[in-house]
C-alpha cells in the first residue's frame, strides 16, 4: 500500500517537527509499506495544491494529525475539502488529540472514513493490516469509522505501557535540516534542536487539561541516551527539546534521567516541562550540571484558591521557592499563565501580572491567554453542565474562535470587561518586556563604544 501522511501549514516560518506523524510513520514503514511525506508546513502550499497532488499521484491511504486549537481546526476542514475533491481520493484518516474526544463530530465535518483515538502506534498496525486485507474494521480498538452512512465506534484502547517498544520516529523520512532550526530560550545561533520524548502521560490532572493518558510512563535511560546520541551523529543536532508533558514528574525520575545523560559523557543542551513543587535546588543543580538550559513550568495562577479549583497540587509559596531557585543558577524559567478559571478576579489577574513583570527573565515574552475548556477536559464537561457550552459543535463553531479570545467565561467578570482586562494586562506585559530590551541594546551599545567590545558583530546580526 501506498500512504502519504500530511503535515499541515501552521502559518509559520519556524517549524516544529511533527513527532506524530513520524512515530506513525516508523510503524507504517516497519510493516513493510511505502510512505511518504507531503510537507505543507514548509513549503506553505495553497490546499488546492494537495488536491493536484492527489490527482496527480495514486495513494491507497492519506492521513492527517491535528490537535484542538482553533487554527488547527480550520486548517483540517480546509485540507479535508482538499483531500475529498481529488479524483483519486483514497481512505482518509484522521488522528491525534483534536479528534479523539469526539471522533463522530470530526467524521462528519471532514469527511474521514477513520478517525484513530488516542496513541495511535498500535492502533495503526491493525488498521492498515485490515485495510490491506480488506476486512472488517469492527474488532480494532481504539477507532471509529463509517460503514456505509453509518459512524460505528469502537471501544477505546488501551495506552502503551513499554513505551521502550514504541519505534522511534522516522527522523529520515523528513527534511531535518528544516525542522532543527527551531529556537528555544538557551540555544545559540549554531545551535541544532529537535524534540524527543523521555516518556509519555502525566501524573497530574489539572482541569483544564485535554491530554487525561493515566500516569506517566518512563522511557528506560538507556532507550532515551541511545536516541540523543543518535540524533546528535546522524543529525548534528546540540539541543534536545523533551516534548513529554513531564519529564519531572517526580525527584527521583528527574535524577535518573539527569545521572543517565551525565555518565554517558553527552555534551548536549535541552529543556523540559517542569513542575515548581520538584524544583529544588539540588534537583536543578543536577539538571544543570546535566545540560538543562530551559525548563517551562505550567504556574497558570499566583491564587491558591484559583490552584486549587484547578486541580494544580500547586501553592503560591512552591512557585516562589521554585522559580527563584532556578533563576539562581541562571536555567531559564519558562512562566505560563492563563486567567479566567472559576475564581478568576481582575485581583488575581492583576497579581499575575505583576509575578510575571518581577520573575520572567527576558528569554521569552510572556503573554496572558484566556482559559479554554477543550473538549475532553473536565473543565469542558463542568462547562456543558453549567450550560454555558453544548458540545463540540457548539465550542469549534461559536466558541472558540481564537486562542487569545474569550471561548468560555467562568467568571464574574463581563465579556468585555474580561477582554479590557487582559487588554491591559498584555499591555503591561509588553511594555516591561520591551523597556528590559531596549535596557539591554543600551547596555551593549555602552560596552561596545566606550569599553570597545571586539566581540560585538552588529545589531544586523540575527
Amino acid at each position: 500500500m501506498r500512504i502519504l501522511l500530511v503535515v499541515y501549514d501552521n502559518d509559520s516560518y519556524v517549524h516544529w517537527f511533527p513527532q506524530g506523524l513520524a512515530y506513525v510513520a516508523s510503524v507504517l514503514r516497519n510493516q513493510g509499506y511505502d510512505v511518504d511525506v507531503y510537507s505543507q508546513d514548509l513549503h506553505h502550499w495553497p490546499d488546492e495544491h494537495l488536491t493536484k497532488y492527489l490527482d496527480e499521484n495514486v495513494y491507497d491511504v492519506i492521513g492527517i494529525s491535528v490537535i484542538a486549537g482553533y487554527y488547527q481546526y480550520k486548517k483540517l476542514l480546509s485540507l479535508s475539502a482538499a483531500v475529498n475533491r481529488s479524483k483519486n481520493r483514497p481512505t482518509y484518516v484522521i488522528g491525534g488529540y483534536g479528534p479523539t474526544p469526539d471522533p463522530e463530530y470530526f467524521m462528519e465535518k471532514t469527511g474521514a472514513d477513520v478517525v484513530v483515538m488516542g496513541e495511535g502506534e498500535e492502533t495503526t498496525v491493525e488498521l492498515f493490516e485490515a485495510f490491506e486485507k480488506k476486512q472488517s474494521l469492527s474488532g480494532i480498538l481504539g477507532i471509529a469509522w463509517k460503514d456505509g452512512n453509518a459512524v460505528n465506534i469502537n471501544p477505546r484502547r488501551g495506552v502503551i505501557e513499554d513505551v521502550d517498544s514504541i519505534a522511534w520516529p522516522a527522523y529520515d523520512l523528513f527534511p531535518i535540516e528544516n525542522y532543527r532550526m527551531m529556537r528555544e530560550p538557551g540555544c545559540e545561533n549554531s545551535d541544532f534542536l529537535l524534540p524527543m520524548m523521555s516518556g509519555r502521560g502525566c501524573t497530574f490532572k489539572c482541569t483544564f487539561c485535554y491530554r487525561m493518558d493515566p500516569g506517566f510512563r518512563a522511557r528506560s535511560t538507556d532507550s532515551i541516551i541511545e536516541e540523543m546520541k543518535y540524533l546528535q551523529k546522524d543529525f548534528g543536532i546540540s539541543y534536545i527539546v523533551f516534548s513529554d508533558d513531564l519529564l519531572m514528574c517526580s525527584t527521583p525520575r528527574t535524577v535518573e534521567v539527569c545521572e543517565a545523560i551525565i555518565k554517558s559523557g553527552l555534551k548536549i543542551k535541552w529543556n523540559c516541562s517542569g513542575r515548581l513543587n520538584y524544583a529544588k535546588p539540588d534537583v536543578l543543580q543536577l539538571m544543570k550540571d546535566a545540560g538543562c538550559v530551559f525548563i517551562n513550568y505550567g504556574i497558570e495562577s499566583v491564587d491558591n484558591e484559583v490552584l486549587k479549583t484547578m486541580k494544580k497540587g500547586l501553592n503560591y509559596d512552591q512557585i516562589i521557592a521554585g522559580v527563584s531557585a532556578t533563576r539562581d543558577l541562571d536555567i531559564h524559567a519558562g512562566l505560563n499563565i492563563i486567567f479566567g478559571n472559576p475564581g478568576d478576579t481582575a485581583d488575581t489577574l492583576q497579581r499575575s501580572v505583576d509575578f510575571l513583570k518581577e520573575y520572567n527573565d527576558g528569554g521569552q515574552q510572556r503573554t496572558i491567554r484566556p482559559v479554554t475548556p477543550y473538549p475532553g477536559s473536565p473543565l469542558f464537561f463542568e462547562a456543558v453542565n453549567k450550560g454555558l457550552l453544548k458540545d463540540s459543535r457548539d465550542f469549534y463553531e461559536d466558541k472558540h474562535l481564537n486562542s487569545d479570545l474569550l471561548a468560555v467565561n467562568f467568571t464574574d467578570i463581563e465579556d468585555d470587561d474580561f477582554h479590557a482586562l487582559l487588554a491591559d494586562a498584555n499591555t503591561q506585559l509588553a511594555e516591561t518586556y520591551f523597556a528590559n530590551k531596549l535596557a539591554e541594546t543600551k547596555t551593549v551599545i555602552q560596552n561596545l563604544y566606550y569599553e570597545k567590545d571586539i566581540t560585538f558583530r552588529g545589531f544586523r546580526q540575527t
